[in-house]
């Protein structure tokens, strides 16, 4: 069936106001932006080829996140998950030994705020919240199988009613109830406190984020780890290390960290409803280069996690140069 020129007009028009928080729906299904700009594109294609058959009979919200689902759903039969170190199953490493770096893994991807709806300036929202696209919350689904991933977000994100949720999957009331069970029980294992957050805009959070810049940028190890809680987790995709507590960190810090004092620039931005900063490293020329991009969590006691993306592919997705002097310019 062809579609009037009416019809063609009004689409667009109608369904872009979603696009956001159906680009953050993707995110918490597949750990990857990259991969949820591509649903959201195959989403809307979808939907518009299917648009004269649109009867109404749900919101146009609801008919695009049961073809963003179903999309999703279908990709993920062909994709493994996208793990973070620490979610490899093995323990944490020794700072003596070699980094192993596996670049064959498809490895979990930050979010930039802006992209799904979460920055500072944007009204909060249940479907785009910070809450809900926290880094170890997105690492937590990834340990779930891709159905029982939907069932949680669209029930407990997204507020959709048991049988809504049995109708897009096709099982019975029973089955989603027993799967959203299921679900719940490895994310209170694996996901964070959020009442243990610290607030983003605290005063004290403020100060301790300039206090771990400008101890960074000088590499001041024992600065750096004042700063961080006895538990504290660093991890570095593509590496598979990951350390455990003050001392294996600092010992990584001072026999690989290639920066030198004054090496580092730290360029904050917004990831995953997190403190975030862009690393840019001084290369032998003196240039300051695109490093690394870390996504930090902090609570009252201090920081508990520090997430190093070693992959600067990541850095044009956040709206970053190549180089220092160039985010400087701009």
């Amino acid at each position: 069936m062809v579609m009037a020129d009416e019809q063609v007009d009004e689409f667009p028009r109608l369904a872009d106001p979603f696009r956001r928080e159906l680009l953050a729906h993707c995110y918490r299904m597949t750990g990857s932006i990259h991969d949820a700009e591509d649903l959201v594109q195959e989403t809307y294609l979808r939907a518009w080829r299917a648009y004269d058959r649109f009867e109404g009979r749900s919101s146009l919200r609801t008919w695009l996140y049961r073809i963003a689902t179903t999309t999703c759903l279908t990709a993920l039969r062909s994709r493994g998950r996208r793990p973070m170190p620490t979610g490899l199953g093995t323990a944490g490493s020794d700072p003596d030994d070699p980094l192993v770096d596996l670049p064959e893994v498809a490895w979990l991807e930050p979010v930039p705020d802006a992209m799904v709806g979460a920055a500072r300036s944007d009204p909060a929202t249940i479907v785009t919240s910070r809450e809900s696209i926290r880094l170890a919350l997105i690492a937590a689904l990834q340990h779930l199988p891709p159905r029982q991933r939907a069932v949680l977000i669209l029930r407990d994100v997204l507020q959709w009613r048991a049988a809504e949720v049995a109708e897009l999957l096709g099982v019975t009331t029973i089955a989603v109830n027993s799967s959203l069970q299921r679900a719940r029980a490895q994310l209170d294992r694996s996901a964070p406190v959020e009442d243990e957050m610290a607030e983003p805009e605290s005063l004290d959070q403020r100060l301790l984020l300039d206090r771990y810049v400008a101890a960074f940028e000088r590499k001041d190890i024992p600065a750096i780890l004042e700063l961080f809680t006895s538990d504290i987790v660093w991890e570095m995709p593509p590496f598979a290390a990951w350390y455990h507590g003050p001392e294996p960190v600092g010992r990584h810090l001072h026999a690989r960290c290639p920066a030198r004092p004054g090496g580092l620039r730290l360029v904050p931005v917004e990831a995953n409803g997190q403190p975030a900063f862009a690393m840019y490293m001084r290369d032998e020329h003196g240039e300051l280069r695109a490093f690394a991009l870390q996504v930090l969590t902090v609570k009252a006691s201090g920081i508990t996690h520090v997430a190093n993306f070693l992959d600067t592919r990541l850095f044009p997705t956040f709206g970053l140069p190549p180089t220092h002097t160039a985010l400087a310019v701009a």
